[in-house]
Protein backbone atom coordinates (compact mmCIF):
# COMPACT_ATOMS: atom_id res chain seq x y z
CA UNK A 1 0.00 0.00 0.00
CA UNK A 2 2.57 2.44 0.91
CA UNK A 3 4.90 2.16 -2.10
CA UNK A 4 1.58 2.39 -4.13
CA UNK A 5 0.63 5.71 -2.74
CA UNK A 6 4.90 7.08 -2.94
CA UNK A 7 4.30 5.71 -6.56
CA UNK A 8 1.38 7.96 -7.39
CA UNK A 9 2.80 11.13 -5.31
CA UNK A 10 6.21 11.05 -6.59
CA UNK A 11 4.44 10.49 -10.73
CA UNK A 12 7.45 9.17 -12.14
CA UNK A 13 5.21 8.29 -15.19
CA UNK A 14 4.45 11.27 -15.86
CA UNK A 15 4.52 13.30 -19.82
CA UNK A 16 7.49 16.30 -19.61
CA UNK A 17 5.94 18.24 -23.12
CA UNK A 18 4.12 20.90 -23.11
CA UNK A 19 2.06 22.93 -26.07
CA UNK A 20 -0.94 24.74 -26.98
CA UNK A 21 -3.08 25.34 -29.69
CA UNK A 22 -6.18 27.66 -30.61
CA UNK A 23 -9.63 26.33 -31.50
CA UNK A 24 -12.21 28.27 -33.79
CA UNK A 25 -15.80 27.77 -33.25
CA UNK A 26 -17.60 27.45 -36.15
CA UNK A 27 -20.94 25.51 -36.95
CA UNK A 28 -20.67 22.12 -39.39
CA UNK A 29 -22.75 22.61 -42.15
CA UNK A 30 -25.29 19.73 -43.49
CA UNK A 31 -24.29 17.71 -46.58
CA UNK A 32 -26.95 16.18 -48.64
CA UNK A 33 -26.60 12.53 -49.14
CA UNK A 34 -27.11 11.03 -52.76
CA UNK A 35 -26.46 7.28 -51.00
CA UNK A 36 -28.81 4.49 -50.20
CA UNK A 37 -32.09 5.22 -48.48
CA UNK A 38 -31.04 4.75 -44.81
CA UNK A 39 -27.93 7.85 -45.67
CA UNK A 40 -30.36 9.99 -46.90
CA UNK A 41 -33.12 9.61 -44.00
CA UNK A 42 -29.78 10.04 -41.53
CA UNK A 43 -28.74 13.43 -43.38
CA UNK A 44 -32.24 14.63 -43.20
CA UNK A 45 -32.03 14.17 -39.50
CA UNK A 46 -29.11 15.82 -39.17
CA UNK A 47 -30.58 18.53 -41.19
CA UNK A 48 -33.12 18.50 -38.94
CA UNK A 49 -31.49 18.45 -35.80
CA UNK A 50 -28.55 20.32 -35.67
CA UNK A 51 -30.34 21.33 -32.66
CA UNK A 52 -30.62 18.22 -31.55
CA UNK A 53 -27.13 18.11 -30.68
CA UNK A 54 -27.97 19.58 -27.42
CA UNK A 55 -30.96 17.24 -27.14
CA UNK A 56 -28.94 14.65 -27.70
CA UNK A 57 -27.77 14.82 -24.06
CA UNK A 58 -29.77 12.39 -22.10
CA UNK A 59 -32.83 12.95 -20.00
CA UNK A 60 -31.90 11.56 -16.25
CA UNK A 61 -35.07 9.46 -16.58
CA UNK A 62 -34.65 5.93 -17.71
CA UNK A 63 -37.04 2.81 -17.80
CA UNK A 64 -36.60 -0.57 -16.91
CA UNK A 65 -37.18 -4.30 -19.16
CA UNK A 66 -38.11 -7.37 -17.86
CA UNK A 67 -35.24 -8.84 -19.56
CA UNK A 68 -32.96 -6.29 -17.17
CA UNK A 69 -32.64 -7.23 -14.09
CA UNK A 70 -34.29 -4.00 -11.83
CA UNK A 71 -30.92 -1.92 -10.53
CA UNK A 72 -29.82 -3.05 -7.08
CA UNK A 73 -30.26 -0.21 -4.50
CA UNK A 74 -27.12 0.99 -3.25
CA UNK A 75 -25.95 2.64 -0.24
CA UNK A 76 -25.44 6.36 0.11
CA UNK A 77 -21.86 6.80 -0.43
CA UNK A 78 -19.84 7.42 3.07
CA UNK A 79 -18.60 10.87 3.41
CA UNK A 80 -14.83 11.20 2.85
CA UNK A 81 -14.18 11.60 6.65
CA UNK A 82 -15.85 8.42 7.48
CA UNK A 83 -13.58 6.52 4.86
CA UNK A 84 -9.94 4.49 6.08
CA UNK A 85 -7.15 6.67 6.28
CA UNK A 86 -5.88 4.37 3.38
CA UNK A 87 -8.79 5.05 0.99
CA UNK A 88 -8.25 8.87 1.40
CA UNK A 89 -5.24 8.81 0.55
CA UNK A 90 -4.95 6.34 -2.14
CA UNK A 91 -8.13 9.06 -3.77
CA UNK A 92 -5.41 11.84 -2.87
CA UNK A 93 -2.67 10.69 -4.64
CA UNK A 94 -4.74 9.76 -7.80
CA UNK A 95 -6.56 13.15 -7.91
CA UNK A 96 -3.21 14.62 -7.70
CA UNK A 97 -1.79 12.23 -10.70
CA UNK A 98 -4.85 12.86 -12.57
CA UNK A 99 -4.49 16.35 -12.54
CA UNK A 100 -0.82 16.11 -13.50
CA UNK A 101 -0.91 14.00 -16.07
CA UNK A 102 -4.16 16.55 -17.48
CA UNK A 103 -2.11 19.17 -16.85
CA UNK A 104 1.32 18.62 -18.54
CA UNK A 105 0.04 16.78 -21.64
CA UNK A 106 0.49 18.73 -24.43
CA UNK A 107 -2.46 18.78 -26.21
CA UNK A 108 -6.41 19.15 -25.48
CA UNK A 109 -7.43 15.80 -23.33
CA UNK A 110 -10.30 14.82 -20.84
CA UNK A 111 -9.10 11.71 -18.22
CA UNK A 112 -11.99 9.86 -16.02
CA UNK A 113 -11.09 6.77 -13.70
CA UNK A 114 -13.44 5.10 -12.30
CA UNK A 115 -13.76 2.57 -9.00
CA UNK A 116 -16.62 0.66 -10.61
CA UNK A 117 -17.36 -0.97 -7.05
CA UNK A 118 -17.54 2.03 -5.23
CA UNK A 119 -18.34 4.78 -7.80
CA UNK A 120 -15.74 7.08 -6.72
CA UNK A 121 -14.00 8.94 -9.78
CA UNK A 122 -10.85 11.47 -10.46
CA UNK A 123 -11.43 13.09 -13.63
CA UNK A 124 -9.22 16.01 -15.66
CA UNK A 125 -11.65 17.92 -18.02
CA UNK A 126 -14.08 15.58 -17.03
CA UNK A 127 -17.64 17.19 -18.20
CA UNK A 128 -15.99 18.48 -21.34
CA UNK A 129 -17.25 17.02 -25.00
CA UNK A 130 -14.75 15.29 -27.17
CA UNK A 131 -14.36 13.57 -30.30
CA UNK A 132 -15.32 10.29 -29.33
CA UNK A 133 -14.94 8.69 -33.70
CA UNK A 134 -14.46 4.83 -32.95
CA UNK A 135 -15.35 5.15 -29.80
CA UNK A 136 -19.02 5.66 -30.52
CA UNK A 137 -19.12 1.92 -32.03
CA UNK A 138 -19.33 1.28 -28.39
CA UNK A 139 -23.12 2.41 -27.56
CA UNK A 140 -23.80 0.93 -31.17
CA UNK A 141 -23.17 -2.90 -29.88
CA UNK A 142 -25.14 -1.81 -26.37
CA UNK A 143 -28.31 -0.49 -28.70
CA UNK A 144 -27.99 -3.95 -30.52
CA UNK A 145 -27.64 -5.89 -27.63
CA UNK A 146 -30.55 -4.08 -25.93
CA UNK A 147 -32.86 -4.88 -29.41
CA UNK A 148 -31.43 -8.44 -28.67
CA UNK A 149 -32.94 -7.97 -24.68
CA UNK A 150 -35.73 -7.00 -26.11
CA UNK A 151 -36.71 -9.71 -28.53
CA UNK A 152 -36.34 -7.60 -31.65
CA UNK A 153 -33.13 -8.95 -32.93
CA UNK A 154 -31.21 -11.85 -32.38
CA UNK A 155 -27.16 -12.17 -32.58
CA UNK A 156 -27.65 -15.09 -35.26
CA UNK A 157 -29.63 -13.25 -37.65
CA UNK A 158 -28.46 -13.77 -41.06
CA UNK A 159 -27.68 -10.03 -43.03
CA UNK A 160 -26.43 -9.88 -46.16
CA UNK A 161 -23.35 -6.59 -46.57
CA UNK A 162 -23.69 -5.46 -50.26
CA UNK A 163 -21.65 -2.90 -52.05
CA UNK A 164 -23.86 -0.11 -51.22
CA UNK A 165 -22.98 -0.32 -47.40
CA UNK A 166 -19.40 0.22 -47.74
CA UNK A 167 -18.41 3.05 -46.21
CA UNK A 168 -14.90 4.68 -45.61
CA UNK A 169 -11.11 4.28 -44.13
CA UNK A 170 -11.23 1.17 -42.15
CA UNK A 171 -13.37 -1.93 -43.05
CA UNK A 172 -11.90 -4.79 -43.70
CA UNK A 173 -15.07 -6.44 -44.20
CA UNK A 174 -15.00 -4.78 -47.62
CA UNK A 175 -12.75 -7.53 -49.05
CA UNK A 176 -15.16 -10.08 -48.66
CA UNK A 177 -18.20 -8.13 -50.50
CA UNK A 178 -18.45 -9.51 -53.77
CA UNK A 179 -21.13 -8.67 -56.47
CA UNK A 180 -23.73 -10.51 -54.68
CA UNK A 181 -22.62 -9.51 -51.19
CA UNK A 182 -21.79 -10.90 -48.03
CA UNK A 183 -23.92 -13.16 -45.75
CA UNK A 184 -22.77 -13.25 -42.37
CA UNK A 185 -24.85 -12.31 -38.84
CA UNK A 186 -25.12 -9.65 -36.19
CA UNK A 187 -22.75 -11.45 -33.93
CA UNK A 188 -20.14 -11.16 -36.10
CA UNK A 189 -21.06 -7.56 -37.20
CA UNK A 190 -20.20 -6.64 -33.67
CA UNK A 191 -17.39 -8.41 -33.81
CA UNK A 192 -15.74 -6.91 -36.23
CA UNK A 193 -17.17 -3.37 -35.40
CA UNK A 194 -15.61 -3.26 -31.89
CA UNK A 195 -12.38 -5.62 -32.06
CA UNK A 196 -11.52 -4.85 -35.57
CA UNK A 197 -13.15 -1.45 -35.11
CA UNK A 198 -14.59 -1.89 -38.82
CA UNK A 199 -16.85 1.11 -40.00
CA UNK A 200 -18.64 -1.00 -42.69
CA UNK A 201 -19.87 -3.70 -39.97
CA UNK A 202 -20.83 -1.13 -37.62
CA UNK A 203 -22.60 0.91 -40.25
CA UNK A 204 -24.84 -1.87 -40.68
CA UNK A 205 -24.95 -3.49 -37.37
CA UNK A 206 -26.16 0.22 -36.34
CA UNK A 207 -29.09 0.17 -38.61
CA UNK A 208 -30.20 -3.49 -37.84
CA UNK A 209 -30.32 -1.97 -34.18
CA UNK A 210 -32.66 1.09 -35.59
CA UNK A 211 -30.12 4.24 -36.60
CA UNK A 212 -28.98 6.92 -34.80
CA UNK A 213 -32.00 7.43 -33.07
CA UNK A 214 -32.01 4.17 -31.50
CA UNK A 215 -29.08 4.41 -30.22
CA UNK A 216 -29.67 7.90 -28.29
CA UNK A 217 -32.85 6.54 -26.98
CA UNK A 218 -31.15 3.96 -25.53
CA UNK A 219 -28.10 6.36 -24.08
CA UNK A 220 -31.16 8.43 -22.62
CA UNK A 221 -33.24 5.81 -21.17
CA UNK A 222 -30.26 4.69 -19.45
CA UNK A 223 -29.55 8.17 -17.99
CA UNK A 224 -25.91 8.54 -19.01
CA UNK A 225 -24.94 11.94 -18.90
CA UNK A 226 -22.79 13.77 -22.07
CA UNK A 227 -22.87 11.91 -24.29
CA UNK A 228 -24.10 12.52 -28.27
CA UNK A 229 -24.47 10.11 -31.06
CA UNK A 230 -23.66 11.41 -34.86
CA UNK A 231 -25.29 10.54 -37.94
CA UNK A 232 -23.11 7.17 -38.76
CA UNK A 233 -19.47 6.90 -40.40
CA UNK A 234 -20.36 8.13 -43.74
CA UNK A 235 -22.32 10.75 -43.04
CA UNK A 236 -20.07 12.37 -39.72
CA UNK A 237 -16.74 11.32 -41.98
CA UNK A 238 -17.65 13.21 -45.43
CA UNK A 239 -19.07 16.25 -43.26
CA UNK A 240 -15.88 16.61 -40.89
CA UNK A 241 -13.81 17.13 -44.43
CA UNK A 242 -16.57 18.93 -46.63
CA UNK A 243 -17.42 16.44 -48.84
CA UNK A 244 -21.17 15.87 -49.90
CA UNK A 245 -21.35 11.76 -49.72
CA UNK A 246 -22.25 9.70 -52.62
CA UNK A 247 -21.73 5.79 -52.51
CA UNK A 248 -18.82 5.82 -54.88
CA UNK A 249 -17.17 7.26 -52.21
CA UNK A 250 -16.37 4.12 -50.69
CA UNK A 251 -14.37 2.69 -53.85
CA UNK A 252 -10.47 3.02 -53.77
CA UNK A 253 -9.09 6.57 -53.08
CA UNK A 254 -12.37 8.35 -54.30
CA UNK A 255 -12.51 9.91 -50.84
CA UNK A 256 -9.28 10.64 -50.49
CA UNK A 257 -9.46 12.38 -53.49
CA UNK A 258 -13.02 14.15 -52.71
CA UNK A 259 -11.25 15.80 -49.69
CA UNK A 260 -8.10 16.79 -51.25
CA UNK A 261 -10.02 18.87 -53.70
CA UNK A 262 -12.21 20.51 -50.97
CA UNK A 263 -10.57 24.36 -50.60
CA UNK A 264 -8.34 24.36 -47.60
CA UNK A 265 -10.27 26.99 -45.62
CA UNK A 266 -13.57 25.13 -45.94
CA UNK A 267 -11.91 22.15 -44.61
CA UNK A 268 -10.10 24.35 -41.67
CA UNK A 269 -13.16 25.42 -40.56
CA UNK A 270 -15.17 22.50 -40.38
CA UNK A 271 -12.35 20.38 -39.00
CA UNK A 272 -11.90 23.41 -36.40
CA UNK A 273 -16.18 23.29 -35.27
CA UNK A 274 -15.82 19.78 -35.35
CA UNK A 275 -13.13 19.74 -32.09
CA UNK A 276 -15.04 22.22 -30.59
CA UNK A 277 -18.33 21.20 -30.58
CA UNK A 278 -18.37 17.38 -31.99
CA UNK A 279 -21.71 16.54 -33.31
CA UNK A 280 -21.08 12.63 -31.67
CA UNK A 281 -18.86 14.44 -28.62
CA UNK A 282 -18.73 12.66 -25.48
CA UNK A 283 -17.87 13.21 -21.58
CA UNK A 284 -14.67 11.50 -19.99
CA UNK A 285 -17.31 11.23 -16.89
CA UNK A 286 -20.21 9.99 -19.48
CA UNK A 287 -17.99 6.94 -20.96
CA UNK A 288 -16.63 6.12 -17.39
CA UNK A 289 -20.31 6.07 -16.17
CA UNK A 290 -21.48 3.82 -18.76
CA UNK A 291 -18.53 1.28 -18.54
CA UNK A 292 -19.44 1.29 -14.95
CA UNK A 293 -23.53 0.48 -15.37
CA UNK A 294 -22.15 -2.07 -18.40
CA UNK A 295 -19.76 -3.67 -15.68
CA UNK A 296 -22.24 -3.62 -13.20
CA UNK A 297 -25.18 -5.32 -15.09
CA UNK A 298 -27.47 -2.44 -15.09
CA UNK A 299 -27.69 -1.85 -19.06
CA UNK A 300 -28.18 -5.01 -20.38
CA UNK A 301 -29.46 -8.93 -19.56
CA UNK A 302 -26.77 -11.32 -18.19
CA UNK A 303 -26.65 -12.90 -20.71
CA UNK A 304 -25.82 -9.75 -23.15
CA UNK A 305 -23.52 -7.72 -20.41
CA UNK A 306 -21.35 -11.64 -20.77
CA UNK A 307 -21.35 -11.14 -24.52
CA UNK A 308 -20.18 -7.32 -24.56
CA UNK A 309 -17.46 -7.45 -21.77
CA UNK A 310 -16.23 -10.75 -23.83
CA UNK A 311 -16.35 -8.63 -27.39
CA UNK A 312 -14.44 -5.47 -25.76
CA UNK A 313 -11.74 -8.07 -23.98
CA UNK A 314 -11.33 -9.10 -27.70
CA UNK A 315 -10.30 -5.92 -29.42
CA UNK A 316 -6.93 -5.87 -31.48
CA UNK A 317 -7.10 -2.37 -32.37
CA UNK A 318 -4.90 0.10 -29.97
CA UNK A 319 -2.56 -2.54 -27.81
CA UNK A 320 -0.30 -0.13 -26.87
CA UNK A 321 -2.59 2.62 -25.92
CA UNK A 322 -4.65 2.03 -22.47
CA UNK A 323 -3.54 -1.35 -22.56
CA UNK A 324 0.34 -0.78 -22.49
CA UNK A 325 0.14 -0.28 -19.16
CA UNK A 326 -0.99 -2.90 -17.86
CA UNK A 327 0.52 -4.98 -15.19
CA UNK A 328 0.83 -8.67 -14.76
CA UNK A 329 -2.35 -10.19 -13.86
CA UNK A 330 -4.77 -7.44 -15.17
CA UNK A 331 -6.83 -7.53 -18.27
CA UNK A 332 -8.97 -4.84 -19.93
CA UNK A 333 -11.61 -4.59 -22.35
CA UNK A 334 -11.67 -1.42 -24.38
CA UNK A 335 -12.52 0.70 -27.76
CA UNK A 336 -10.72 2.75 -29.16
CA UNK A 337 -10.88 5.61 -31.33
CA UNK A 338 -9.17 7.74 -33.93
CA UNK A 339 -9.92 10.55 -36.26
CA UNK A 340 -8.89 12.47 -39.27
CA UNK A 341 -5.37 14.28 -39.46
CA UNK A 342 -5.23 17.64 -41.22
CA UNK A 343 -1.72 19.09 -41.60
CA UNK A 344 -0.27 17.28 -38.88
CA UNK A 345 -3.35 17.71 -36.24
CA UNK A 346 -5.68 15.13 -35.14
CA UNK A 347 -9.18 14.87 -34.16
CA UNK A 348 -9.99 12.59 -31.71
CA UNK A 349 -7.37 10.13 -30.27
CA UNK A 350 -9.23 7.99 -27.93
CA UNK A 351 -9.29 5.23 -25.90
CA UNK A 352 -12.15 3.73 -23.00
CA UNK A 353 -12.16 0.33 -21.44
CA UNK A 354 -12.71 -1.62 -18.02
CA UNK A 355 -9.66 -2.88 -16.15
CA UNK A 356 -9.95 -5.98 -14.06
CA UNK A 357 -7.56 -6.77 -11.05
CA UNK A 358 -6.07 -9.84 -10.44
CA UNK A 359 -8.51 -9.83 -7.44
CA UNK A 360 -11.31 -9.61 -9.31
CA UNK A 361 -11.81 -5.17 -8.82
CA UNK A 362 -13.00 -2.92 -11.98
CA UNK A 363 -11.99 0.53 -12.68
CA UNK A 364 -13.57 2.32 -16.19
CA UNK A 365 -10.94 4.27 -17.66
CA UNK A 366 -11.48 7.24 -20.48
CA UNK A 367 -8.65 8.97 -22.33
CA UNK A 368 -10.02 11.58 -25.10
CA UNK A 369 -7.78 13.63 -26.76
CA UNK A 370 -9.57 16.05 -28.44
CA UNK A 371 -6.85 17.51 -30.57
CA UNK A 372 -3.23 16.82 -31.17
CA UNK A 373 -0.27 16.74 -33.10
CA UNK A 374 2.70 15.49 -31.16
CA UNK A 375 3.66 11.92 -32.33
CA UNK A 376 1.80 8.82 -31.11
CA UNK A 377 4.62 7.78 -28.44
CA UNK A 378 3.43 10.66 -26.97
CA UNK A 379 -0.26 10.11 -26.72
CA UNK A 380 0.28 5.80 -25.79
CA UNK A 381 2.77 6.93 -23.27
CA UNK A 382 -0.07 9.24 -21.52
CA UNK A 383 -2.37 6.61 -21.98
CA UNK A 384 -0.28 4.39 -20.36
CA UNK A 385 0.18 6.35 -17.21
CA UNK A 386 -3.80 6.66 -16.77
CA UNK A 387 -3.78 3.06 -16.43
CA UNK A 388 -1.04 2.72 -14.24
CA UNK A 389 -2.22 5.01 -11.94
CA UNK A 390 -5.38 3.29 -11.48
CA UNK A 391 -3.39 0.49 -10.58
CA UNK A 392 -1.50 2.44 -8.37
CA UNK A 393 -4.62 3.58 -6.63
CA UNK A 394 -5.78 -0.54 -6.23
CA UNK A 395 -2.60 -1.26 -4.97
CA UNK A 396 -2.42 1.54 -2.32
CA UNK A 397 -6.22 1.24 -1.18
CA UNK A 398 -5.55 -2.42 -0.13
Amino acid sequence: MLRGLKALRRGFFGVGLAGSVAVAAVAIPVMHSQAAPHVQAATLAVAAGQQARTSQRPAPARTQRSAQPTRPATRPAPAPAQLPLTERMARSALEERIQELGRNFPGEVGIAVRDIETGYVAAWNGNRLFPQQSVSKFWVSLTALDAVDRGRLSLDRQVTVTRDDLTLFSQPIAQQVGADGFRTTIRDLMTRAITRSDNTANDVLLWQAGGPEAVRAFISRAGIENVRFGPGERLLQSQIAGVRWNQALSRGRAFYSARDAVPASTRRRLFENYIEDPIDGASPLGLTQGLAMLQRGELLSPASTRHMISTLRATRTGPNRLAGGLEAGWTIGHKTGTGQVLNGTQAGYNDIGIITSPDGRHYALAVMIGRVSVPLGVRMTLMNNVTRAAIQYHDARR
